[in-house]
């Protein structure tokens, strides 16, 4: 029988996209060919009894992925062993990586030792990093070539493997990330909920990501008072939490744009749906910071499937979330001067009154994970 282990730091209740998109698609394959190796933490122990996935939690968080360091060193030689001891133990033959480093190369190595298979995960933002540093390049590319493929989040994630030389793009399998359509779907209004948030006689633009540079809130809030001046209702609600929370706030304060911007970071699952379903469009204006892209950009086909019209950053591969002109627009987020001359003509025109019932299609053609999990099971070998 199949054994899959997937091994990664990024799985839930930890935030982010991966750790959703790792859950969405594990959690759909079959238990008995399904063990995960996931980050070890007070919250995910608390989180592993509300499920049934069976979960092995290790220590897998390291600020240094290199050998050359001591830190990356002592972290690569204790999950190794701990990853060993758990391919042997739980019969794994096949290991699934979250990132091509560090995991990718923990499964290297295993599978030097014990020749097990194993493939890796591509979210774009780990390959432009590793391609920053000669010691994790070198390591990236014997970890793409011992690899069986690399699963890419989308063609240009794909195109930055071959790009930099890590592998061949006939080694890279594309699977975009899934959408649960059934959870995020369209709603009618409900004033209580848009009244609790203070969204209420407001026009309303949704970012929900972590904070970070990359998501750029920062130059939207930047953007704001031009903005506004054309269009005084409209309201900026930023959904999220990350290392940018204080320095979003002070500029918010700053510009005194506080009874138009505000940061939303306790919204529970339920919430963060509502958010979706409430607000007018939805809008990630992510841009590249040195090495750092946004790989794909799952919380635009969220809110396609909630109905709503979108935009994003031209950076990444935003663009693949989308039919643009039809279900939204992908736009220059490279400064707040640009946010605000592609804006406007939106916000003044027809172009965001788009029909939702096309956005929902869209994403049940496209991305639900009905669709999804055919591709992933005939990929997995898993019935």
């Amino acid at each position: 029988m199949k054994k899959i282990l997937l091994l990664t730091e990024n799985f839930p209740p930890k935030d982010g996209g991966s750790s959703r998109w790792f859950w969405e698609l594990y959690s759909r394959l079959p238990k008995k060919n399904v063990l995960v190796a996931a980050n070890d933490t007070e919250e995910g122990n608390v989180f592993d009894k509300t499920h049934d996935i069976v979960v092995l939690r290790m220590p897998l968080s390291s600020p240094e992925w290199g050998f050359a360091s001591l830190k990356g060193a002592i972290f690569y030689f204790k999950t190794f062993f701990n990853v060993l001891r758990a391919v042997k133990k739980h019969d794994i033959t096949e290991v699934h990586c979250g990132r091509v480093i560090p995991e990718g190369v923990i499964a290297w190595l295993v599978s030097k030792f014990t020749g097990v298979k194993y493939i890796c995960f591509v979210h774009g933002e780990d390959v432009e990093t590793a391609a920053t540093s000669r010691e994790h390049s070198m390591l990236v590319t014997q970890v793409c070539k011992g690899a069986d493929y690399l699963l890419c989040n989308s063609h240009n994630s794909a195109k930055l493997v071959a790009n930099y030389g890590f592998a061949s793009i006939d080694k890279c399998e594309v699977v975009h990330p899934g959408v649960d359509v059934d959870t995020f779907c369209i709603s009618s209004c409900d004033d209580d909920f848009k009244t609790a948030l203070g969204w209420n006689g407001k026009r309303v633009m949704l970012t929900v990501g972590r904070l970070q540079q990359r998501k750029g809130q920062d130059f939207l809030i930047k953007a704001m008072p031009a903005l506004l001046l054309q269009h005084p209702d409209l309201f900026y609600a930023i959904v999220g939490r990350g290392e940018e929370r204080e320095a979003l706030q002070t500029l918010i304060d700053e510009l005194g744009l506080s009874q138009s911007v505000r940061i939303y970071t306790e919204l529970d699952d339920n919430s963060l749906v509502k958010a979706y379903q409430q607000c007018d469009f939805f809008i990630l204006p992510n841009r590249t910071i040195g090495n750092d892209i946004e790989g794909f950009g799952m919380v635009l086909v969220e809110a396609q499937a909630c109905g709503k019209p979108v935009i994003a950053g031209n950076s990444g591969g935003t663009a693949e979330t989308m039919k643009q002109g039809e279900t939204g627009y992908v736009v220059d987020c490279t400064s707040p001067e640009n946010i605000v001359s592609e804006l406007l003509p939106l916000l003044e025109g027809h172009a965001l009154a788009l029909d939702s019932q096309d956005q929902r299609e869209f994403v049940n053609a496209s991305f639900s994970w009905e669709q999804h999990m055919l591709k992933v099971k005939a990929l997995f070998s898993v019935d």
